[in-house]
């Protein structure tokens, strides 16, 4: 089993950045991939980026290219999400994701990932 539990959601203004965190415990997570996916008022849940837990493999959703990071600190067992230049049309709840079949190209659908947290929000004033 791995726990996940989100943080660093809130309030920000368009062109703002903020940091997400993911903490994870449970079993351990050097074959994982883990993931971030967010989900706006009604529509599906979408992927945003993943990074392999023992490598720099990332993926990331076109939509956010070039404007949010994915990265993990190991000994932290934590993965982050920093958001640079904010758009109102990120405003979502944002998940974090455990993938822990090993795959050697971070996944990109919901299916892949078998462990989820609670989700965070994040709100993007325009």
């Amino acid at each position: 089993q791995v726990q996940l539990v989100e943080s660093g959601g809130g309030l920000v203004q368009a062109g703002d950045s903020l940091k997400l965190s993911c903490a994870a415990s449970g079993r351990t997570l050097s074959t994982s991939t883990v993931g971030w996916f967010r989900q706006a008022p009604a529509k599906e849940r979408e992927f945003v980026a993943a990074i392999r837990w023992s490598s720099t493999n990332t993926r990331y959703a076109d939509s956010v290219k070039g404007r949010f990071t994915i990265y993990r600190e190991n000994a932290k067992n934590t993965a982050y999400l920093q958001m640079n230049v904010l758009k109102a049309e990120d405003t979502a709840v944002y998940y974090c994701a455990v993938d822990s079949i090993y795959r050697i190209v971070p996944g990109t659908s919901r299916a892949d990932y078998n462990y989820w947290g609670q989700g965070t929000q994040v709100t993007v004033s325009s």
